[in-house]
């Protein structure tokens, strides 16, 4: 099933949150929804959202991780398929970005599958590229696509700040604000060393000139 992603670039802002699968600590998500997001449940991600107080608008799913949690009238119900060519969560980011948002927030989505680890990974580079700001949070690590740009990250109760290099080479890599500094580096996939630095000030500023990397901050 081909996706495609929407370009929002010159969009209104409108912000919208997904709850998927995956192990999430509840007490540490930070990212959390305000009165007129758009907030989305992808299948098991319901039962996050609810432990969370979210107030859902869509449920999205084949429905086979629910169990016996039944869902309230009101709330808008998208079934799916159990074979198709998508995710649940990718096809919850298809809704969001059809009806509108232009920032995505994935709550969960890393756990214990690492195929779909991966696949979620993935789609924050097809919405980066779409124009739409994205990170992915299970509330001991969040995670941010970044290509030949840069981004300002506040301090926060995640501790440590990697930077991991997706192309072969990323070059012009620097981060500020920092312990360990760095400065128009040579960043390789197969030799990672940006891993494990720390956040010293209110903000630190991560830079890639040229290609592509994660950004990824972690509690522990």
């Amino acid at each position: 099933m081909a996706r495609k992603v929407i370009n929002n670039m010159n969009a209104e802002r409108k912000r919208g949150f997904i709850y998927t699968g995956g192990e999430v600590y509840t007490e540490n998500i930070t990212d959390k929804p305000e009165k007129d997001d758009f907030c989305i449940a992808a299948d098991s991600g319901y039962k996050t959202a609810r432990a969370l107080g979210v107030k859902i608008d869509v449920v999205i799913g084949d429905f086979d991780s629910l169990g016996s949690v039944s869902i309230p009238d009101g709330i808008e119900r998208i079934e799916l398929p159990c074979e198709k060519d998508c995710t649940d969560t990718q096809a919850a980011v298809q809704v969001a970005l059809e009806r509108g948002c232009t920032e995505i927030y994935i709550i969960g989505g890393i756990g214990t599958r690492v195929d779909h680890v991966m696949s979620n990974v993935g789609i924050l580079e097809g919405l980066y590229e779409g124009g739409v700001h994205a990170n992915i949070s299970n509330g001991k690590n969040r995670i941010r696509y970044l290509r030949n740009d840069n981004v300002l990250i506040g301090r926060s109760a995640y501790k440590y700040l990697s930077v991991i290099a997706l192309d072969p080479v990323c070059r012009g890599v620097s981060v500020e604000g920092c312990k360990y500094k760095m400065k128009d580096q040579k960043l390789e996939r197969k030799v990672q060393f940006a891993v494990s630095n720390e956040i010293e000030g209110n903000l630190a500023l991560v830079t890639v000139k040229k290609g592509a990397a994660l950004v990824i901050e972690s509690i522990d």
